[in-house]
This record gives structure tokens, sequence and C-alpha cells, in this order.
């Protein structure tokens, strides 16, 4: 894999905490694949406010990125071999280990999420409007995969840029599912 670019890094954990986002349940009840309400101005955000301040809005990002991480690691290991499975929540080791470290880095700019991370704006807002996801997600492309047991796989091996890999799992959240889908890559090595 090429050497990898805060650019890249960036596409990445936008497409991770759009995702995550959409995801909640709760007060301001979205897609439900997972049991959080972060985002919600009387949920999370009201905590997060009080406890951080200065730093709530990453405290956010990154409460709802890790209940996504967590529901995504519980359907990956649903395979037998599920080291072997490449989702959005699960990019590698190094891949992940650098995605924590710019999420940290961006965190301590000093910057606010919408700043740092500008392609939250478009989608990321007070208000659920699933046409609004489904287009992000469309807008991504379309790619194929098959129903396996764990959920969407890719057909093909994953590309070399990490830029390519994160449209085609996010492409492959289409069509927009009652439960998470896993869209995933079977690692060949």
């Amino acid at each position: 894999m090429p050497p990898l670019s805060d650019a890249s890094l960036d596409h990445a954990l936008t497409a991770q905490i759009i995702v995550a986002w959409a995801g909640e349940s709760g007060e301001d009840a979205r897609l439900g694949w997972w049991k959080t309400d972060l985002f919600s101005e009387f949920g999370g955000k009201d905590l997060f406010i009080r406890l951080l301040p200065h730093t709530w809005d990453w405290a956010i990002v990154q409460a709802a990125r890790e209940a996504a991480r967590r529901h995504d690691e519980a359907l990956r290991k649903s395979d037998h071999n599920a080291d072997r499975l490449l989702s959005l929540f699960a990019l590698g080791f190094e891949i992940d280990e650098r995605l924590d470290e710019r999420l940290q880095d961006l965190k301590r700019s000093g910057r606010t999420t919408p700043d740092a991370l500008p392609g939250l704006v478009e989608t990321v807002g007070e208000d659920w409007a699933p046409q609004r996801f489904e287009a992000w997600v469309g807008a991504h492309g379309k790619v194929a995969y098959e129903t396996a047991p764990t959920g969407r796989r890719l057909k093909g091996a994953p590309s070399e840029s990490l830029d390519k890999i994160i449209d085609s799992l996010v492409a492959a959240l289409a069509p927009v599912a009652g439960a998470y889908p896993l869209p995933h890559f079977l690692r060949t090595v």
C-alpha cells in the first residue's frame, strides 16, 4: 500500500464518523444499527459539553466511532477467521493505528470537527434526512458484492489505495438495510 497521506486518513475518518452517526438510535433515531445516542442534543452532546467544554465535539466523534467499531467487530467475530475480513472499522492494524493517531492529532489541533473534517458538514447534522445519507452513500459509486453469513462481501481484492477501499466499503452500504450490513473484503493474505 502506498504511504498514507493526511488527506486519505481524513477521508477514512470522515466516512467512519458519518456511518457511526447514521447508525445511531435513541432520541434522534437514525438507522438504529447500534444503541448509542451520542450526537443528540439531550443525549451524549449535553453530557460531553458539560464534562469537556473545549473538546466535547471530538469526544462525541470518538465515542460514536468506537461504538460503531465494536459493533462491526462483533459481527466480524461471527466469521471463523475474523482477522481476514477488511471492513470500514477494521482496515488492518497499521491503518487503524494511523487513523487513531490522526484523530488525536486533529483533536489536539484546537480546530472543531467541521473545520478539521469538512466532509462531515454535508451529511452530519442536527436533523436526520435518510435521503441525504443515501445520496452520500450513492456518491461513492457502485460495487459488486455477495451476501455472506457475516455481511456484504465485496467481490474482488481490495485496492492498494485507502481512498478506493473506503469508497468501495461505503458504496456497499447501498441499499441501506435495517441492520448494519457489514460490508467487507475477504483478505487472502
